[in-house]
């Protein structure tokens, strides 16, 4: 049943459009308790009722909670439905108790259940049928709106939950339901207060893939699922004893000896146990779902390395069906060949025999798992029958097979063949064409998905396999260097004659037999070690059964990678790595068959048979499957040096340091195999991983790569602590007063053109208002806002606080910003430009601000726009709608975020409760919102409901907004250094033209000085940027700094500050001192004369701002300084206005006088 919805009666202002994204819909997730629904209050059991039932119940277990469906479904009452109260005590065992829910309209319960009825102490379970991604599973929920459960834990009623799996699944698995425990706000908040609207604990929402698992879980009732002999061990054992057991083993020992041949077989095992270990620990540190080798790489090392390494182990897979695949047509086309049956040639023999193959197996797999599972199972019986009668034919000695080299057990043949005897081979050549053979141990994990339990079944059948066919493997080569020669001519005349007997050193002269022919004649001898692939078979009891055994080999090694390349490459396709192969994620039947994956890795491996030379193809597939043991190994390595807490295995047979000798190993053993097929390999993985890491994939698997970075990060911030800041070491750090990280465009990209892999950059962003603070809507905005800073590439990091007002919360900023070393050091502002429009406390609220920012050593910098900073007004601007519009456009309690209070200014344009809501600096997000907030134009237009056109004034805005967007053209930053602030405004420009956008523009000095002494001021300061080594186009010095500024310029100002002065002059000095201490920002007349000077100067400067930089890119220049206590806000204010009114976008910057340049090495 779907969640109740509100009572008719509910009250209509709870009802709102703006609702209908949290509807209860179809295949969306769990839904929390909405806020239409009324607020629960909590009924005092009576202690005789809790005597009662704690005499009929006991505490209850959260492992009994929750019953199965089927038995729950007959013990629980429909929703809304009260037991019977003598049923309800024996009911009760590890129940929840209900307790009345209020409505203030006066129902007792949202579905009209009768007050009493849940009032009487009988216990009633409701079921709120959440029809989530899960497909009709229900989740049992908490919902503090509807019916409350309360658990009898601890004698007495409460909605803390007691510890339960159920609570920390991430899906609805077949393992059991996901339930959702109380949130934090349901326990903590206030009784009248709304909770939050999301159903979901802990932001345990689930991802497309999750949902995508829980949808399979839900439709996968009645599948087969093996256990870890039928599912591991018997795939594994089938995958290793591949054909190189009975035709290429017998050839090693020639080749390498028994000594030599033994370290080859534990050469190998040695890298297939580190990496078995490996898989193991990595299998037993969670849940793991279908993918094999790609989902534990995947969610150890990240998405980069698991899609790159997912790709090409599904492609060698595929490719792998058709070597062994060939590798039985040949064995067939020899046969052939012997009874005189060649159908056409071999070649294309070996093309039919293996296309009929391929399609007989394509048929035996898409018949499903427990087919495919049969037939391994009929194969090993043969395999290991013919195992076996190998063995039991090395101990049953012919007369007739002596003269093709077999003596059955001797000493002297074991001598014999104890030392290598290299003929056109190496050590490392005959090991690469040994451990192919070995690169089966992934098969079993390669079908995780379908293994009742994998963290059991993995470790367990991985290693006995290893350990199974490492021993089987040294007794073939013990055996048949024991009882077979190196070379034998096959012909029985070959016997040694009497006068030769004494110069006979071979160990066939000890059987009367002469093969020292063979030496010289190597034609002549087809037989024996060195020269008969099919010398087990002459040996064994009886030959046929080793054809049956090759044939075994062969044709279940071709069907285990025919199922593991399909299984792991719908587990690439479901996680959406790669954009295109969507379409092969899709499974069929109640085992998720992927059907499409089956056909495409038929069509890969047919194109390879058809080839039918695959001794170049070989080398790179085995390459393939090492660069996949390799970083197996080099993920236990990874994760253990990340330390992080979630790296926690129940297998507990691993060291990091064994694992990264594996990945060594791995990688050696691939350049020993074939050294170009290496590189090869090395290049398409690299390319893999830089085009993953390049999309970005919206995915987020806890991986080993992010908890290293963490661990990095603390390290180096740790050690970056202990040591000194150094002049030359200076960066600007820079706390930018942004508000919403897109309200104030032109102040983001300026400040990041010079902090950009620069200095640290923090946007900060007070939050004010009536209401009391809701701190998760921060915690959300702060995630929300961060992501869209990194969507947008924008390298900073969005902090915001909340505060009673601006001055107390940049503040807290100022103070409490950064993280040891990373800490800012100058304070950004925009300027206010609607100052005089709005209450003036606010500009004396933004003067403190600056004077905090002095007081705390910071520097100041403000930006001014002619046009205004702030484009958070303008309707259309914003995509993504914050969590604290959410609320407030949706409940009554509406939160204005007055703009012309934020924190660095505001625009000119004044706003309102009206607009504070609908057009805040947030964006709106979409309805299929995926978890990740869109890159944003600065102006999006509703394609739904059609804007309205802009006015001039908000055109011209949204242009100035964009401005430092755009590559700045040949042009001049003007830096006008009329003050020594230690060099910060000398080191923003120089930082600023150093970056692409700005590098065609040159920098032009401007300093005060004298009329008789320019030429030497000019040097000086050329002297001085020589020594800084910072390139300057021209220097100009202002002789005429100090002229008198031009009357109607003066009398403008008068006119600007009239409005401000207090005039003490002309009031009683009583009423003068009141009026003062309620408005500090009003201008003495002492004051105004004291200043004289100073405000002349601001006039003075402006005009020669507009003569000679009126066409500048950026202007930057020395901020005026005014003493605390003795300028008043108002006059300061003036004075920047008067400084910078009319200009070119102004850059106002005043160091903390300590120095920031040094032009000593």
């Amino acid at each position: 049943m779907s969640v109740p919805s509100s009572p008719s009666s509910a009250p209509a202002e709870n009802v709102t459009p703006e609702y209908d994204f949290l509807a209860p819909d179809a295949g969306q997730k769990p839904l929390g308790p909405t806020p239409s629904q009324s607020r629960f209050q909590v009924d005092i059991v009576a202690e005789a009722a809790g005597a009662t039932a704690e005499d009929k119940s006991p505490s209850s277990d959260a492992s009994t909670t929750q019953q199965s469906s089927d038995k729950s479904s007959s013990a629980l009452p429909s929703e809304g439905s009260v037991t019977d109260p003598a049923v309800g005590g024996e009911e009760a065992k590890g129940r929840f108790r209900v307790v009345n829910f209020a409505d203030p309209n006066g129902a007792a319960s949202p579905d009209g259940a009768p007050a009493e009825g849940l009032q009487n102490g009988d216990t009633v379970m409701s079921e709120t049928s959440l029809h989530s991604s899960t497909c009709g599973q229900h989740h049992y929920h908490y919902d503090t709106h509807t019916n409350t459960y309360y658990l009898r834990t601890f004698g007495h009623n409460t909605i803390d939950a007691v510890p339960n799996i159920d609570f920390y699944r991430q899906t609805a698995a077949p393992l059991g339901e996901k339930l959702i425990r109380p949130t934090l706000s349901e326990l903590h908040d206030e009784l009248d207060k709304e909770p939050f609207e999301d159903g979901f604990a802990n932001g345990d929402e689930l991802t497309p893939a999750e949902e995508a698992a829980a949808k399979e879980a839900a439709e996968s009732k009645g599948v087969v699922k093996f256990g870890w002999i039928k599912g591991v061990l018997v795939r594994c054992m089938l995958n290793i004893w591949g054909v190189m057991l009975f035709i290429r083993m017998s050839w090693i020992v020639g080749q390498a000896g028994i000594a030599l041949s033994c370290v080859i077989v534990l050469m190998a095992t040695v890298v297939t146990t580190i990496t078995g270990l490996s898989t193991s620990a990595i299998a037993t540190n969670g849940f793991v779902r279908g993918g094999g080798a790609y989902y534990l790489i995947s969610r150890s090392l990240g998405p980069e390395f698991g899609g790159s390494i997912g790709l090409i182990f599904a492609f060698a897979n595929a490719v792998a069906v058709a070597m062994y695949v060939v590798g039985f047509a040949e064995t067939v086309v020899q046969l052939l060949a012997d009874v005189d049956a060649i159908m056409t040639d071999d070649i294309n023999d070996i093309r039919i025999i293996g296309t009929i193959t391929v399609i007989f197996l394509l048929g035996i797999s898409v018949a499903g798992m427990e087919w495919e599972a049969k037939a391994q199972i009929f194969l090993l019986f043969v395999l290991l029958i013919a195992i076996v009668n190998y063995f039991i034919g090395t101990f049953i000695t012919v007369k007739a097979k002596e003269p093709v080299g077999f003596f059955g057990y001797d000493g002297a043949i074991m001598w014999e063949n104890m030392g290598p005897d290299f003929r056109g081979e190496t050590f490392f050549s005959v090991f690469a064409i040994f451990f192919p053979a070995a690169t089966g141990i992934l098969a079993g994990a390669n079908i995780s998905g379908d293994l009742a339990d994998p963290q059991l079944a993995i470790p367990r059948g991985t290693l006995l396999a290893i350990l199974v066919t490492g021993i089987v493997y040294l007794g073939v080569a013990v055996s048949t260097g024991s009882c077979i020669v190196r070379d034998a001519s096959g012909n029985m005349n070959d016997t040694l004659s009497a006068q030769f007997e004494a110069n006979c050193t071979d160990a066939a002269c000890k059987f009367g037999y002469d093969f020292s022919t063979c030496k010289n004649d190597k034609d002549g001898c087809p037989f024996g070690l060195n020269n008969d692939f099919q010398v087990m078979s002459l040996v064994s009891g009886f030959g046929p059964i080793i054809t049956a055994g090759i044939f075994s080999a062969t044709l279940s090694s071709a069907l285990a990678s025919l199922v593991s390349a399909p299984k792991v490459f719908q587990a690439l396709c479901k996680d959406n790595i790669y954009p295109g192969l969507g379409m092969f994620a899709k499974g069929y039947g109640k085992n998720n068959e992927p059907l499409r994956g089956y056909i495409l890795t038929f069509c890969i491996a047919l194109a390879f048979i058809l080839i039918a030379e695959l001794n170049i193809i070989a080398p790179i597939i085995s390459n393939f499957f090492l660069a996949s043991y390799a970083l197996i190994n080099f993920s236990v390595f990874h994760a253990s040096l990340a330390n992080s807490p979630g790296w926690r295995p129940s297998f507990k047979y691993y060291n990091m340091w064994v694992s990264l000798a594996g990945a060594v190993l791995c990688c050696v053993v691939m350049f020993v195999i074939n050294w170009w097929a290496a590189l090869l390999t090395n290049v398409i993985v690299m390319g893999l991983y830089i085009y993953v890491s390049y999309k970005k994939p919206d995915v987020n698997w806890g991986s080993s790569t992010q908890a290293l970075t963490y661990h990095e990060a603390l390290t180096h911030t740790l050690r970056l602590s202990g040591v000194e800041d150094h002049i030359k070491n200076f960066r600007p750090q820079c706390l930018v007063m942004t508000g919403y990280p897109n309200s104030r465009p032109a102040l983001l990209d300026l400040v990041h053109s010079f902090t950009k892999n620069v200095g640290l950059m923090i946007c900060g962003h007070i939050r004010t208002g009536s209401r009391r603070p809701n701190f998760r809507d921060l915690a959300t905005d702060q995630s929300r806002y961060q992501r869209w800073l990194m969507k947008n590439e924008t390298k900073a990091f969005y902090t915001p606080v909340f505060a009673e007002d601006m001055r107390q919360g940049t503040q807290y900023l100022l103070q409490a910003a950064g993280l040891g070393r990373l800490r800012p050091n100058t304070l950004v502002l925009g300027y206010k430009n609607d100052w005089r429009d709005g209450d003036m406390m606010n500009v004396e609220m933004y003067m403190s601000m600056i004077h905090d920012a002095f007081d705390f050593q910071y520097g100041a910098v403000i930006l001014r726009l002619k046009e205004g900073l702030d484009v958070s007004h303008i309707q259309g601007q914003d995509e993504l709608l914050s969590s604290q519009e959410k609320s407030s456009g949706m409940k009554d309690v509406i939160v204005s975020i007055d703009t012309s209070k934020d924190s660095d200014g505001d625009s000119s344009k004044p706003s309102s409760k009206a607009t504070s809501v609908h057009n805040s600096p947030a964006t709106h997000k979409d309805d299929d919102d995926d978890g990740k907030a869109p890159t944003q134009p600065l102006l999006k237009k509703d394609k739904k409901s059609p804007t309205t056109p802009l006015n001039v004034s908000d055109q011209r805005l949204l242009e100035a907004g964009q401005q430092f967007q755009k590559k700045q053209g040949k042009g001049t930053v003007d830096v006008w250094w009329l003050f020594d602030d230690g060099g910060l405004t000398l080191l923003i420009p120089y930082l600023l033209t150093n970056k692409k956008r700005w590098k065609d523009c040159k920098i032009r000095v401007f300093i005060g000085g004298k009329i008789n002494r320019i030429d030497h001021d000019r040097r000086a300061m050329a002297t001085l940027l020589s020594k800084f080594r910072i390139d300057f186009s021209d220097i100009n010095v202002l002789g005429d700094i100090n002229t008198k500024p031009k009357k109607e310029h003066v009398a403008a100002f008068e006119e600007l500050i009239e409005p401000y002065r207090l005039k003490e002059d002309d009031m009683e000095q009583e009423a003068a001192e009141m009026l003062k201490n309620s408005e500090p920002w009003r201008i003495t007349d002492n004051e105004l004369e004291l200043y004289r000077a100073k405000t002349n100067r601001q006039i003075r400067l402006n005009e020669l701002l507009k003569e000679h930089s009126s066409t500048a890119n950026l202007i930057v220049m020395s901020l005026p300084l005014a003493r605390k206590g003795a300028v008043s806000s108002a006059l300061y204010m003036s004075w920047l206005e008067a400084l910078s009114k009319d200009l070119p976008p102004i850059l106002l910057v005043r160091g903390n006088h300590q120095s920031v340049l040094t032009f000593y090495s």
